[in-house]
């Protein structure tokens, strides 16, 4: 099992009929929305969000993603999303965790890594912009 982030999100939501394949489950693409909305709420908890970083002048595009399914989410169950902060002074890596909202069971793991880049030259950063990480020490503190 993955230890815990530094910081975490945690959110819950109610699978949507929209979600699922003809198979009754989600559709395995859906599970990476799951993490984004999670991870919305991770950055949000930071005081940094996308539109923050814009603000400050940067983009931050993900360059890596993985995710491994244990079991499928059907229509209409509760499931809970929680967002790890892993890294954020290079990069910007998650870890993700979906499981069961009753059971705990748990569902889906995955992770995301997400890089700095200026926004007006386009040049990826080797380190994360300095207002990022101050806001993440500023939550830590």
């Amino acid at each position: 099992m993955r230890s815990k982030g530094v910081l975490q999100a945690e959110i819950e939501m109610v699978v949507p009929f929209f979600d699922v394949d003809s198979m009754d489950v989600v559709w395995h693409g859906h599970y990476i929305k799951y993490f984004e909305v999670a991870r919305c709420a991770l950055l949000d908890r930071i005081g940094h969000n996308y539109r923050q970083m814009r603000e400050a002048g940067y983009a931050w595009p993900i360059i890596d993603l993985q995710a491994r399914y244990i079991r499928g989410a059907e229509f209409g169950q509760t499931i809970r999303i929680s967002a790890d902060l892993i890294e954020w002074e290079n990069r910007l890596k998650i870890h993700y965790l979906i499981s069961d909202a009753t059971t705990g069971e748990r569902m889906t793991r995955g992770s995301s890594v997400q890089v700095a880049v200026d926004i007006a030259s386009r040049e990826m950063l080797l380190a994360s912009p300095r207002v990022f990480v101050d806001a993440v020490e500023k939550v830590l503190a």
